[in-house]
C-alpha cells in the first residue's frame, strides 16, 4: 500500500477549510467557550469516524446490514434540509437561541459539532468507504495503524481549520456572513443532490437507464 496515497485522499475528501463557512454559520451566535467545546468535539469525532471505519468500518456496515449507497442518500437528505435551512435564512442553530439554560445552548453546540459538521460534512460515505478500501490493502499491523494516525493528522487539520474561524468572521462581517451563508447553502444544496443521485443510482440501477435516454 503506498504510504502517502490515503493520507492524500483523506485530506482531499474531508477538506477542513472548505467546511469553515459552515462553521461560521453553525457557530455564530454560540459564545467563544461554546464554539471552543464545539471545535474540540468536531475534531475528536473526525478522529474517532476514520479510526474506527478504518479498524471495523466494513464490518459495522455489515452487522446492521447497511450499504453506502443507503449512506449517501441518508446524508444526502440531511445535507439538504440543512442547504434549504441556509438558503431561506433558518439558521440550524437558531433552537439555541430559545433556549435560555446555558447548559442547553452548550448541548446544542455539542449536538451540531457532531451532526451535520462532522457528519456528513467533514466525514461523509466518501470517507468511510476510502477507509474501508484502503483498510482492505493492509498488510501489516503497522498500515493498519498508520490508517488510524492518519485520523489524528485529519483531527489536528480540523481543529487548525475551525480555530481561524474567528479571524475569517471578523473580515467579512455580517453582511459578508449572510451572503456567504446562502451562497454556501447552494452549493450544499447541489452537494445533497449529487449524494442522493449516486445514492439512488447504486440502490434502483434501473434509474440510470432511463437517466441515460
Amino acid at each position: 500500500m503506498d504510504f502517502l496515497k490515503p493520507l492524500i485522499a483523506l485530506l482531499a475528501i474531508v477538506n477542513p477549510i472548505g467546511v469553515v463557512p459552515f462553521f461560521i454559520h453553525f457557530t455564530q451566535h454560540l459564545s467563544r467557550e461554546e464554539r471552543q467545546r464545539t471545535i474540540r468535539i468536531s475534531s475528536l469525532a473526525a478522529f474517532l469516524v476514520i479510526a474506527i471505519s478504518s479498524v471495523a468500518g466494513l464490518k459495522i456496515i455489515e452487522f446492521f446490514g447497511i450499504s453506502i449507497a443507503s449512506f449517501q442518500v441518508g446524508g444526502g437528505l440531511l445535507l439538504l434540509i440543512s442547504a434549504l435551512n441556509m438558503l431561506n435564512a433558518q439558521p440550524a442553530e437558531s433552537r439555541a437561541k430559545d433556549v435560555d439554560d446555558g447548559q442547553a445552548k452548550a448541548d446544542s453546540g455539542s449536538s451540531i459539532a457532531v451532526v451535520p459538521l462532522t457528519i456528513p460534512l467533514l466525514t461523509g460515505p466518501a470517507t468511510i468507504s476510502t477507509m474501508v478500501i484502503y483498510a482492505e490493502k493492509t498488510r501489516s499491523f503497522w498500515e493498519h495503524a498508520a490508517l488510524v494516525g492518519y485520523g489524528v493528522v485529519i483531527g489536528v487539520a480540523t481543529y487548525l481549520a475551525f480555530s481561524a474561524s474567528g479571524r475569517i468572521a471578523k473580515v467579512l462581517g455580517q453582511t459578508g456572513i449572510n451572503v456567504m451563508t446562502r451562497l454556501m447553502g447552494l452549493i450544499l444544496a447541489a452537494m445533497a443532490v449529487e449524494l442522493l443521485q449516486d445514492g439512488l443510482l447504486k440502490l434502483f440501477p434501473v434509474l440510470g437507464s432511463h437517466l441515460a435516454r
